[in-house]
């Protein structure tokens, strides 16, 4: 990440040739920690989704978990596995005893946030689901009310077995009962009313962190070179406040957040996993024609045009510069 866009890493060598001036363009380092790829990584996701995702209202609903199991899901990363399974079970399991011949299924995006804005590690999962589903003989049938009370009861209790199937009745029989005696009502869920109905700016909002880091740069204050400050909108009460720490502790709290190699952040679930008996009946927010005209213009030359009003391929001459050749990095064998 601290390499990113430096010649250090190889590039791509663009020449023009009437003036036979040339340009170095710099490999970026694709991590999704990075401020810069983290936010292609977004982009390109939010496009992926507006394609999928089928013309209806959408719900926004938050799952989260009892503080005491936070540790168990730092210590060991594949847990987190299991609170995607388990978000996903909760929902499927409530739209199929609705009507068990129809076996309805709605379409939703899940997306796990690590942290809190105090920067915590507090493991959730954002779900974004279709207030409708499809089932075996009906196209389409609305569901737009989701009782959060079975929500809570039912997330609690199918996590709660999973993970005591994963470590042992005997090892986690305590920790479970401590939990259900905390928590009588569930774990907490939160799934407020999306006002607006754009699922445009939903989609932004529930993956907005899936492929940035876990603090913007402009929520850091100042760094004397021993300690850093920064500031957070507390939940609680919506104050802002201003926190200083000292730099390694401040490392310690971001690299925590710092997803596993190859580790899906966002996973798509009914509807929106594979094709449907009813797929042909329904349609998707964006129309095939613009959703192709965007995945051609997704590539960094029309992203620097479009968001600084500047081709990057202009040469001073006037004319245009094209690819020649690339430059890979070079490891060291030893």
């Amino acid at each position: 990440m601290i390499g990113c866009g430096s010649l250090s890493n190889g590039y791509a060598v663009y020449t023009c040739d009437h003036c036979n001036n040339y340009m170095y363009v710099p490999f970026t380092c694709k991590s999704r920690f990075c401020s810069s790829c983290g936010t292609k990584y977004v982009l390109d996701r939010a496009d992926t989704i507006a394609r999928k995702a089928i013309n209806c209202p959408h719900s926004h609903i938050t799952f989260t978990i009892h503080q005491d199991l936070w540790s168990l899901f730092q210590k060991d990363r594949s847990l987190l596995n299991l609170l995607f399974n388990a978000v996903s079970s909760t929902i499927l399991s409530w739209f199929y005893e609705q009507n068990h011949k129809e076996n309805f299924k709605p379409g939703f995006i899940s997306t796990l946030h690590t942290f809190g804005c105090d920067l915590k590690w507090n493991p959730h999962i954002h779900v974004l689901i279709t207030e409708g589903a499809s089932g075996n003989f009906t196209p389409w049938k609305k569901f737009e009310v989701f009782p959060y009370l079975m929500l809570r009861n039912r997330f609690q209790t199918t996590l709660l077995s999973m993970l005591e199937k994963h470590f042992g009745k005997d090892n986690f029989k305590s920790l479970k009962n401590h939990i259900y005696k905390s928590s009588k009502n569930g774990f907490y869920v939160h799934a407020p009313k999306v006002k607006s109905r754009d699922i445009k700016a939903t989609v932004k909002y529930v993956i907005r962190y899936s492929g940035k880091s876990a603090m913007a740069q402009s929520r850091i204050l100042n760094y004397d070179g021993e300690f850093v400050t920064f500031w957070y909108d507390r939940h609680e009460d919506n104050k802002r406040v201003e926190e200083k720490i000292h730099a390694y502790d401040f490392i310690k709290k971001l690299i925590i957040h710092i997803y596993d190699k190859y580790f899906n952040v966002v996973r798509y679930y009914g509807l929106y996993a594979r094709k449907y008996k009813h797929s042909n009946k329904l349609f998707t927010m964006m129309k095939p024609y613009v959703a192709s005209l965007r995945k051609q213009l997704a590539n960094w030359k029309c992203r620097i045009e479009l968001y600084f009003k500047h081709n990057p391929l202009s040469c001073p001459c006037g004319h245009s510069f094209h690819f020649d050749y690339l430059v890979q990095k070079e490891y060291n064998s030893s």
